[in-house]
Order: C-alpha cells, then structure tokens, then sequence
C-alpha cells in the first residue's frame, strides 16, 4: 500500500491492485492502528496458531511433505470441530453459505511482474527486453509498445490491448529472438530495405564489410532478425567513410566471432583498427595550453 490517509483515497501498490484485478476481489485496507477494523481476521489467526502450530511444536518432520500433510490433518480436524455457541462448524458454514458465491479461480496463477513503457517495435517486428528479442505483430513496426515481465512470460500490450505472449527467456541468455511465426508479415517485399540490398551495400563497401553481415545473418533464425543489426553497421559508414569502416570490419573480424554494431563503433571511435576519423592537430598543442610566454610578463 502506498497512502492510507485518514481523509481521502486509499493508494494501493500497482501489484497489490494486480492482484485483486486477477482475483477479481476487491481490496478494503484497514486503517493504520486499527485492529478492531479486522478483528475476526485476527481472532481468527490466533486459533489457528493454537490449533496447528501449538499441537506440532514438538514434532519432527524430515520432509516439507511430510510437514504439509500434517498441517492439513489439523487444519480438517480444526475446521469440522463444531462451533461452541452456535450450530455446525466452520466447514459446514464454508460448504453451504460461501462457497456458492465464489468465482472460479483463473487459469493460470498470478505472478508479480515489471511494467516497461514506450519500447519501440523494430524493422524485424521484434521488441528489445534484456537484450533478448520478441516478436510482436509486423503491423506494429516503428509502433510503442509496453511490456508486462513476469518470472516466466513476457506480454507486449499496444493500447492497452495485450497482442503477444512469449516464454520469458532467462536473464543468463543475451541476444536471443523468440519469435512467433503468425507475427510474420505474408511478404516483405514492401520494406524499403531487404537482405539482398543491405548485402550488395555492403559488398561496396569491402569483403571485410561484407563477411560482417553475413555472419550476422548466421547467428539469426529468421533473416529478418538481422536487418537492425545489420543497418546499424551499415549506417556506420555514413559518419566515419567507407575505408574507415571495412578496416574496422577486418580488425573485429579477427578478434570476435560474432561482430556487431557496437563492438565495431568502439574500434572506430579509438582508431584500434590503424586510422582514425578524429581531426589532427598539427601543432601537436593542446588547444587550452598558453604556454611559458604567457607567463613571463609579457603582453597578453
């Protein structure tokens, strides 16, 4: 909970209110120092702290199992024991009065998640989380979804309508795709960029260049997984030249088996690869040094 003022509205966490949306149950919080407000909750786990716990204080349990199954036979035996100043018991009360009003429980249990907003639907259908890829429907290609992560599933919502469900791959796997094949669109001969083009641009640039690619469409399932990948290479040449970047696709290719963008900006930033696209000084001085003239005295 996140605010209970004495006047005005109640605040709750954003998974507690998950939680009754999933139960379909609405949640009242008592008031802070209030206990009289849930005094039959209280009373409650109090007889069932004498009923189970005080009665297998002195047992010994070699398995969790073994433990369940006893405190299940005490709490049948607690729950048949007959009330002392009224007729039946709770199970009976339970079985003929509450059980009838209760909802089935959903499918599948809920699970605490994350929420991630305004992540961006790639050229290849497939949004980023934890550098892992998923699919989500072709239509929705340079659209903002939002992510809802959950220990074992991550769904894609667009406009508050949930449009994809993967496994959720775990957090030790990076740079892995899971993609759903009916995402797929029937063609992609609309797009404006396709394998065959990127590959004849980047044989213009050099065979160094082109090896790049390719090996990045090796590491994929589908080629078009590989077509932000491969552009963000490609693009590289607009800033830093053609030369620069086919030397800096040679000396990545030689140290890593799997080149990508950033592995290969890093080489162009710092001129590893032999030649560097910073601007020379041809003083050899930095700009901000005044030398020993200035101080002598002399004008300034």
């Amino acid at each position: 909970m996140i605010k209970h003022p004495r006047d005005g509205e109640i605040v709750l966490n954003e998974a507690y209110e998950a939680l009754g949306r999933h139960y379909v149950c609405a949640i009242m919080p008592t008031g802070v120092a209030k206990p009289k407000q849930k005094a039959s909750v209280e009373g409650g786990v109090g007889k069932i702290a004498t009923a189970v716990i005080a009665k297998l204080r002195n047992r010994e349990f070699a398995t969790l199992a073994e433990l369940n199954a006893a405190i299940r036979e005490r709490l049948d035996e607690f729950n048949a024991r007959p009330f002392q100043k009224r007729e039946g018991s709770r199970k009976l009360v339970f079985e003929e009065v509450e059980k009838p009003m209760l909802a089935p429980l959903p499918a599948a249990p809920f699970e605490v998640c994350d929420w991630v907003y305004g992540r961006k639907v790639n050229l290849d259908f497939h949004v980023v989380y934890n550098t892992n890829r998923y699919s989500a429907p072709y239509r929705l290609v340079g659209k903002k979804v939002d992510l809802k992560v959950t220990e074992t599933t991550v769904e894609v919502y667009h406009g508050g309508e949930r449009v994809a469900t993967h496994p959720r791959i775990p957090d030790c796997v990076r740079y892995k795709p899971q993609t759903d094949r009916s995402h797929m669109p029937p063609e992609f001969a609309d797009l404006e960029w396709d394998d065959g083009r990127m590959r004849r641009w980047a044989s213009s640039i050099g065979p160094n260049a082109l090896a790049v690619v390719e090996r990045v469409f090796c590491d994929v399932q589908i080629k078009e997984q590989a077509y932000n990948p491969v552009m963000a290479i490609l693009n590289l040449s607009k800033h830093y030249g053609d030369a620069e970047l086919e030397a800096a696709c040679a000396y990545s290719l030689e140290r890593t088996a799997h080149p990508r963008c950033k592995f290969i900006r890093s080489v162009l930033a710092s001129g590893a690869a032999g030649s560097t696209s910073r601007p020379e000084n041809p003083t050899g001085r930095g700009g901000y040094v005044r030398g020993a003239a200035y101080y002598a005295g002399g004008a300034r």
